[in-house]
C-alpha cells in the first residue's frame, strides 16, 4: 500500500509539474525574455513560494523549461535526419527545421538564448538571469549532433573526435545565422537553408556512410 500510495504522489507531482511547465510556457509566449516568476506564478493561479518549491529557484525553473523545449527540438531534428531522403534533402530538412522552430516562437527562442534587458544594457530585476545558461544548451546540441554525425558518417581515423567538431561547429552555424536571420529577417527562410546547405555541402557529400551504421 506505502508503495502504491507513494507511486501516486510521484504520478500527481508529475502532472502539476507539467502544468506548471505549461503555464510558464503560456508566460513566456506572451512576455519573452521578460517572463518573471510572479507572472508565471499568477499563471499558474498559484503563490511564488509554490513555484519555489517544484523547481528551486528561477534557474530551476528555466532549466525545466530549456529541457521541455530542446528535448521537443532535438526529436524534430532526428526526425529530419531520419527522413526517407537523399543526404543533401536531409541537411536541407534539418537545417529548415530549426529554423522554423525559432521562427514560429520567437518568444520562446528569445527567452531560451537572449538575457532579459530593460533597454540600459542591465538586466532587470524580474527577469530570468538566462544568458549564462546558454552555452550548456548549445553544447548538449552540438553533442547530440555528433554522435550522429559519428554513428552514421565514416570519418576515418579521429573519426570521434571529427565528428565532434562538426557536431559543435553546425550547432554554432545554425545558432548564430538563426539568430542574425530572426532579427533582421534580410531573406526567405528557404534562401537561408539553401545558403548554409552549401557551405556545408562540400565535406558531407564526399563523406562515405558509416559501414553498419544507418547511413547519411
Amino acid at each position: 500500500m506505502d508503495t502504491t500510495h507513494r507511486t501516486e504522489q510521484q504520478r500527481s507531482a508529475e502532472q502539476r509539474r507539467r502544468e506548471l511547465l505549461e503555464a510558464a510556457d503560456r508566460v513566456v509566449l506572451r512576455d519573452g525574455p521578460q517572463a518573471s516568476m510572479n507572472a508565471i506564478a499568477a499563471e499558474a493561479g498559484i503563490t511564488k513560494p509554490i513555484l519555489y518549491r517544484h523547481f528551486g529557484d528561477k534557474s530551476g525553473l528555466y532549466r525545466a523549461l530549456a529541457r521541455r523545449h530542446t528535448d521537443a527540438l532535438l526529436a524534430a531534428l532526428r526526425a529530419a535526419l531520419d527522413a526517407p531522403a537523399e543526404r543533401r534533402r536531409r541537411v536541407e530538412a534539418t537545417l529548415d527545421t530549426y529554423l522554423a522552430a525559432i521562427e514560429a516562437r520567437p518568444q520562446v527562442y528569445r527567452f531560451l538564448m537572449h538575457p532579459a534587458e530593460d533597454g540600459t544594457g542591465h538586466q532587470p530585476e524580474q527577469g530570468f538571469d538566462v544568458g549564462r545558461h546558454v552555452a550548456p544548451l548549445l553544447r548538449r546540441m552540438g553533442e547530440e549532433l555528433a554522435e550522429v554525425i559519428a554513428e552514421r558518417i565514416d570519418l576515418g581515423e579521429g573519426g570521434e573526435t571529427l565528428a565532434r567538431v562538426w557536431g559543435h561547429g553546425i550547432v554554432g552555424m545554425m545558432h548564430a545565422a538563426g539568430d542574425w536571420w530572426l532579427g533582421e529577417r534580410p531573406c526567405a527562410r528557404a534562401q537561408l537553408v539553401s545558403a548554409l546547405a552549401d557551405l556545408l555541402w562540400g565535406r558531407l557529400a564526399a563523406a562515405d556512410d558509416r559501414a553498419g551504421g544507418p547511413g547519411f
